[in-house]
């Protein structure tokens, strides 16, 4: 089973950029779809933006035009660049493969989800 590490979070100012990183420990797969969610002031994950195998991108209304999700099959990794920052953007953020579902709830399995990395935008 394939599991997800993400990194590369921090605290920044409004307007800034950030790029996280998922890091998968095995083979993604090129028909698999990887996703970004977020989790902020409550339990619930939310979708962010995602990735199709062939590298069709989708992205909720709220980072669209700011926000970039790319894959590297090489090295089994999907990144999310952020760009111009908001401080709604802050929060944990995780990613999925094949999500179901835009919104998730606990509990939250250990090896279907990882830790998350956590970006905080401050104004």
């Amino acid at each position: 089973q394939v599991q997800l590490v993400e990194s590369g979070g921090g605290e920044v100012q409004a307007g800034d950029t950030l790029t996280l990183s998922c890091a998968a420990s095995g083979s993604i797969g090129n028909a698999n779809t990887v996703a970004w969610f977020r989790q902020h002031s409550g339990p619930l994950r939310n979708l962010v933006a995602s990735i199709s195998g062939d590298g069709n991108t989708v992205y909720v209304d709220s980072v669209k035009g700011r926000f970039a999700v790319s894959r590297d099959d090489a090295t089994n990794t999907v990144y999310l660049n952020m760009n111009r920052l908001k401080p709604e953007d802050t929060g944990v953020y995780y990613c999925k493969i094949n999500p179901t579902q835009n919104q998730y709830y606990p509990p939250y399995i250990i090896g279907s989800w990882g830790q998350g990395t956590r970006v905080t935008v401050s104004t």
